[in-house]
């Protein structure tokens, strides 16, 4: 990398949120030029190692997303995560835009201990409204 005249050694340089948040927005830009009629577009854990600013650029990004994409019927957006202030996020942004039907719900998957002892996951239907 250079800056003026000079050269820049950038190795080391970038936080590992920094380097996640790169491969993220790679990978979006991939996507939205390559897959443009695709159906689905999955994020696993996207938020790993990002602060709040970068947390809040990505879901800035995706609520962009999602709004341009919502007139295609075969578009879904998955993200799976442990960060429910990213949920929150999605829902201040996506809320944010104008002219845009805001998802009836999200799905929540958790882990429950049934009476015999065993784990078994629970999939449920969240209101946005309860967030």
């Amino acid at each position: 990398m250079t800056k003026g005249n000079s050269q820049l050694d950038m190795r080391g340089r970038c936080s590992a949120g920094q380097r996640v948040l790169a491969s993220i927005v790679i990978r979006l830009a991939l996507a939205e030029t390559f897959c443009l009629n695709c159906g689905v577009m999955a994020l696993d854990e996207p938020t790993t190692n990002l602060d709040f600013a970068n947390k809040r650029g990505l879901a800035i990004a995706l609520a962009q997303i999602i709004a341009s994409r919502a007139v295609q019927s075969n578009f879904q957006l998955v993200i799976i995560t442990h960060d429910e202030d990213f949920v929150a996020m999605m829902k201040n942004e996506l809320s944010a835009h104008a002219n845009f039907p805001m998802p009836e719900r999200y799905f929540q998957v958790a882990r429950e201990e049934s009476s015999d002892g065993k784990f078994y996951s629970k999939i449920s239907a969240i209101d946005w409204e309860e967030i």
